[in-house]
């Protein structure tokens, strides 16, 4: 029998939330998969105020996650991949949640809500680019119903991505 998810909320961040982004995510090992480097607050200031402007534009931003006491343990959202590798034009689901955060199922509970508002914006399908040493994410797409449909390389690093894909048209979460 699968266990409930937990109770999470989803917020569109605030001034306040890049300080609980840059406090959660200043952590090596969150950063791993993303390129290992340690952001300065300026960087979440400017993230949090660019998701403000995504999230009154396209009707979703990469959204605060608060868990059942409200504290803020990450984020989760999508956005359009505007890098020019990997799925160029579509949308793009993520989630990064501080590591005292991990192994709860937050990260599960948090994206199913980001589908769901995703949905209801009108978006017919969206991709996950997965480092392929990051087994935690790859099982998070998973239970998103998410499957792998191809591999790419990240120019720089040349570290190996899969991209899972997900059609959100007609299909409702579980």
């Amino acid at each position: 029998m699968m266990r409930a998810l937990p109770v999470v909320r989803l917020r569109v961040p605030t001034d306040e939330d890049a300080v609980a982004w840059h406090r959660v995510f200043h952590d090596r090992e969150v950063m791993e998969f993303l390129g290992g480097e340690i952001a300065g607050l300026s960087v979440y200031e400017e993230l949090t105020a660019r998701q403000r402007r995504h999230d009154a534009e396209r009707g979703f931003c990469l959204w605060t996650v608060l868990d059942a006491e409200d504290r803020v343990v990450g984020f989760t959202g999508a956005q359009p991949w505007e890098r020019d590798w990997g799925p160029e034009g579509e949308i793009e689901i993520g989630w990064r949640l501080g590591r005292a955060h991990w192994g709860r199922r937050l990260a599960t509970a948090a994206a199913r809500l980001t589908l769901e508002r995703l949905r209801a914006a009108g978006v017919p399908r969206v991709v996950a680019v997965v480092d392929a040493r990051n087994a935690r994410s790859a099982a998070v797409a998973r239970r998103l119903g998410m499957h792998r449909a191809e591999s790419c390389r990240e120019p720089v690093s040349r570290r190996e991505h899969h991209c899972y894909r997900l059609d959100l048209r007609g299909v409702h979460s579980r």
